[in-house]
């Protein structure tokens, strides 16, 4: 059977290194057999942040663009803590928040970015879970989202 790992290779994707914690707060939190994700940010693979609001100075593509980039760090910051993404035994939820324009309604669609990548990476089976698609005024730097995750893994 072929690994995350594998399948990583098989897409074409290196993940990023692991975000370091910008506060007073876990990145990942493991209780049993369920890991919660803190909410976290567009950092591209320099270090630099995505910024910008959805429906101004960012479109829907490039804000969905920055999502897949929020769960290329949420699955590094897994690889980091776990030591192996074949950990990952369910996407329980994934909470999506969005920096948009007075009236943007688009949320699902930029949020599609981050899930759509999990599906790839885990399958059907275990990358979808239920989801939470939300607009705000205002997200931490000016970033258009900000995602958290929340996973069931299986022992080491």
């Amino acid at each position: 059977m072929a690994t995350v790992a594998d399948k990583l290779t098989e897409l074409g994707i290196t993940l990023p290194p692991a975000p370091k914690k910008l506060g007073n707060y876990e990145p990942i939190l493991i209780t049993g057999n369920t890991a919660y994700l803190s909410g976290h940010l567009p950092f591209q693979n320099d270090g630099t942040l995505i910024t910008g609001k959805v429906g101004d100075d960012v479109s829907v593509e490039d804000a969905a663009i920055a999502a897949r980039q929020v769960g290329l760090n949420l699955l590094a910051t897994i690889q980091a803590k776990l030591g192996s993404l074949d950990r990952v035994k369910q996407v329980i939820k994934t909470v999506g928040f969005v920096h948009g324009v007075d009236g943007f309604s688009q949320q699902p669609q930029v949020i599609n970015g981050c899930s759509d990548l999990l599906a790839e990476v885990f399958g059907e089976e275990r990358g979808v879970g239920a989801r939470s698609a939300v607009g705000v005024n205002g997200l931490p730097a000016n970033i258009p989202v900000e995602i958290e995750l929340i996973i069931e893994i299986t022992d080491a």
